[in-house]
């Protein structure tokens, strides 16, 4: 195989993981709790997740906040250290764990109950047999991909289809809540995006 092939059959693999999305209509029950916690209830979305997860997590979280819904990003073991007063009552949590089982995400929702007990949770996992799955509210999966990395280690495509769940979640409230390009440019007072936004 020539390294042309190779790298199209791994650009094909990653389309195959993004297609196999499941499709099943929960991620309507994340807009609607969102929707109710932050833009009803005035709360905010708080995503976690540990690693490579937490990267995706806080792409998740700047660009819901730059796109109308309110959110942060909680590093799970800092919620441990006195970061955990981030979170208030009628708050949100996007909890991200590709097995549903890493420890500090486990960690971090009993910690959270402890503090608020009627927290609602949103777990975006690819094992719905995890422990995320057991105690979200809403629960949205990815499919559970193979990862193109050879060692079948490496987040990879677990985290590219995270990332496309998390883009159909932003597109998605955008649409709910009317966001529109002029509240979009008062979010984005510099760089080419906000003089575009600005453009009439």
């Amino acid at each position: 195989m020539t390294l042309t092939n190779k790298i199209q059959s791994l650009i094909n693999k990653e389309i195959e993981a993004i297609q196999n999305i499941p499709i099943d209509g929960v991620i309507e029950g994340a807009i609607d709790l969102i929707y109710e916690q932050v833009h009803q209830k005035k709360g905010k979305v708080v995503v976690s997740g540990m690693g490579k997860a937490g990267q995706i997590g806080l792409n998740i979280a700047t660009t819901l906040s730059s796109t109308g819904t309110p959110a942060i990003f909680l590093h799970p073991s800092e919620s441990q250290h006195g970061d955990l007063g981030m979170v208030q009552e009628n708050d949100v949590m996007i909890l991200i764990s590709n097995s549903g089982k890493t420890r500090e995400i486990i960690e971090l929702e009993y910690l959270v109950k402890n503090l608020h007990p009627e927290m609602k949770i949103i777990g975006l996992t690819g094992h719905p047999d995890g422990a995320l799955a057991e105690f979200s509210d809403v629960v949205l999966l990815t499919g559970n991909p193979a990862e193109i990395c050879p060692l079948g280690l490496t987040p990879t495509t677990s985290t590219t289809v995270m990332t496309v769940v998390g883009d159909v979640l932003v597109t998605l409230l955008m649409e709910r809540i009317g966001f529109s390009k002029e509240e979009y440019a008062k979010r984005h007072h510099s760089g080419y995006l906000g003089d575009k936004a600005r453009m009439k």
